[in-house]
């Protein structure tokens, strides 16, 4: 009897191995997928709450997604190699040249156009997949993405594009006040819809630079990669774990990780401010 659970146990030691190494084989693409993306968005995140245009994120991302959605609807379109990337690419750089072109002739109305222009973006992705019998999954797998089921060979452009984008950034940083910034803007959404959703990408660019918009440091940019982390981290666990949809986990985690720096930050402030007051009181006393 003590042979026989021993086996037994033996054999449930090794399944529960076995399942491990299959979870780990699903995470770790998942998670350098969201390593990637915020290598770039954090970064281009930052300049979209300057530039105070944060639909154009939401917007970009849903003009990528519906050149998608017609090069899926067009079979001449859809049998040509890489349809899947250089379509999306195409209408993302269109729909980036449109918004340049908007901000130096409707400046002061920009943010309002740039939220009208998605609304109609996103109204015409359903209407030309209201009669598409996978319409729906199409949808859905667009807005909320599939980060958990991305392989490594479909990292491989993400993180060329992402290289090339970060060393022009770090080597002409005055690119992002230009019309440069649109250009990079819509390569490097169109590439993150593809990976990881619409939802998603517009969590990751906006909620790690909201989390250190008002942190005073020089360390602020490491901050907002640690805030993104962090969010990507529970939420891909959290979603293996739970079975939940990882998109929508994610950008719950990304946005809780995002309040709780802000509320740390926001209890270490005011003993900052105090100490320097007191500071600034002895000096004058003395």
């Amino acid at each position: 009897m003590s042979i026989f659970i021993s086996y037994t146990s033996y054999f449930n030691q090794r399944e529960s191995v076995m399942f491990d190494l299959d979870l780990l084989s699903i995470l770790l693409p998942a998670f350098a997928a969201g390593v990637l993306v915020l290598s770039t968005h954090v970064v281009l995140g930052r300049q979209v709450l300057k530039r105070g245009i944060i639909f154009i994120d939401l917007a970009i991302a849903q003009v990528a997604a519906l050149g998608a959605i017609v090069a899926h609807l067009n079979h001449d379109i859809e049998h040509l190699p890489f349809s899947n990337i250089w379509m999306p690419a195409l209408f993302a750089l269109a729909g980036a040249a449109f918004i340049a072109w908007l901000s130096k002739r409707m400046a002061d109305e920009l943010e309002a156009i740039i939220g009208c222009f998605y609304v109609l973006a996103a109204v015409a992705a359903m209407l030309m997949l209201s009669n598409d019998p996978h319409g729906a999954e199409m949808l859905k797998q667009l807005m909320s993405g599939q980060i958990l089921w991305v392989n490594w060979s479909q990292l491989v452009l993400p993180a060329s594009v992402s290289a090339i984008v970060l060393s022009v950034i770090y080597l002409r940083p005055r690119l992002l006040d230009g019309s440069g910034f649109y250009i990079m803007f819509a390569l490097v959404i169109t590439l993150s819809v593809e990976l990881v959703g619409v939802y998603l990408v517009f969590s990751t660019l906006i909620l790690p630079a909201l989390a250190v918009n008002k942190f005073g440091s020089k360390y602020r940019l490491v901050a907002a990669y640690l805030v993104g982390l962090t969010g990507y981290i529970f939420g891909l666990v959290l979603s293996a774990s739970f079975d939940l949809p990882s998109g929508a986990a994610i950008v719950a985690t990304l946005a809780v990780s995002a309040i709780l720096f802000r509320l740390v930050l926001g209890l270490l402030k005011p003993k900052q401010s105090g100490g320097s007051d007191e500071a600034q009181f002895e000096y004058n006393q003395n």
